[in-house]
């Protein structure tokens, strides 16, 4: 079966994609021109943060291309595109403002070869920004697009510190965002407190995703809170389990004591 060189490529500071290596000599760590993943025939500047190989019959759609190793002066093309994403920023806030759109702008961002502006923004509604468009394409002459994103997005493009004290980790690895069911924090015996469970986002937090298959598996192997328990002459009611230590609490029937009894030994 065939293989190929690929890298993951890091742009537009979260986007992270799969792209062929072909025959260019690039590590990671090294900044490139790259494909647009929306347009092939747009350009952005990205990092490489890994290679490696991939079953060339396990991608169904065409894998777009590295174009080249970034030189200098893509380097400084790109510091100049960010101080023009600030400028753009400034511009399509005031624009927002005239027209009194129920809109949130959260970022623009330039194609590295700079044939199209995008504006990022959220609201909790449609907005009909045609007129818009119409002043922001007059003043920038080039190609506009206004894309609409969810709050988890919004996070991942702006980032921040969790309740952990870490930067966000939608902002720092984690590929796309987790759709995390309430289902998940009443496994892990989480307090409902929205404020306790939410991100900063509003959504969820993703991390109660990592150990989700650990709690439905440890869960498989100890009795249910409620069930009746019966082991070397106690006879009780199951009233808490503590899955991290291996201990189930049985209230005893006869003597109404609570009783600690390890996983192992039940």
């Amino acid at each position: 079966m065939e293989e190929i060189d690929v890298v993951r490529v890091k742009c537009n500071d979260s986007d992270v994609y799969t792209y062929e290596l072909s025959d260019q000599e690039l590590n990671v760590g090294d900044h490139c021109v790259v494909q647009s993943i929306n347009n092939s025939d747009d350009q952005e500047f990205g990092i490489i943060v890994a290679k490696l190989k991939i079953n060339k019959c396990q991608n169904s759609k065409p894998i777009l291309k590295v174009l080249r190793k970034a030189t200098e002066e893509d380097k400084r093309h790109f510091e100049e595109l960010r101080n023009k994403e600030k400028e753009a920023y400034v511009i399509c806030l005031k624009k927002i403002k005239e027209h009194q759109l129920p809109m949130k702008l959260i970022k623009s961002h330039y194609s590295f070869d700079e044939t199209k502006l995008t504006f990022y923004f959220t609201s909790d509604r449609r907005v009909d920004f045609r007129e818009l468009v119409k002043d922001l394409a007059y003043i920038f002459k080039r190609r506009i697009e206004l894309r609409q994103i969810g709050p988890k997005d919004e996070a991942q493009m702006l980032g921040g510190i969790g309740s952990c004290g870490q930067e966000i980790c939608c902002k720092t690895f984690l590929r796309k965002p987790c759709n995390i069911p309430m289902k998940t924090a009443k496994e892990q015996n989480m307090t409902l407190t929205p404020s306790k469970i939410s991100g900063i986002c509003g959504r969820l937090l993703c991390c109660l995703k990592f150990e989700s298959d650990w709690y439905q598996y440890i869960k498989k192997n100890m009795p249910q809170v409620g069930s009746k328990f019966e082991l070397d002459g106690i006879n009780g009611k199951v009233e808490e389990i503590d899955p991290f230590h291996g201990i189930i609490k049985v209230r005893d029937e006869r003597t109404g004591k609570l009783i600690e009894i390890e996983l192992d030994d039940f």
